[in-house]
């Protein structure tokens, strides 16, 4: 699985970056970034729990 940030729809709010800190940081433009590779095991829950209370539908999770 991999996650990805819609830098569009995104409004730098860090809610993703706050409930799972291995898959997303906030880049130097103030938005969501998503990690490159595949989402750790270990932090599918977070990062699922991340796409679902995003704000602004931002991410996927593919």
């Amino acid at each position: 699985m991999k996650a990805y940030v819609d830098k569009d729809t995104c409004i730098g709010c860090g809610l993703c970056a706050d409930l799972c800190p291995s898959v997303f940081h906030m880049d130097d433009d103030g938005l969501a970034a998503a990690i490159e590779g595949e989402i750790p095991e270990d932090a599918v829950d977070c990062a699922q729990d991340a796409q679902q209370q995003c704000p602004t539908g931002a991410i996927s999770i593919e």
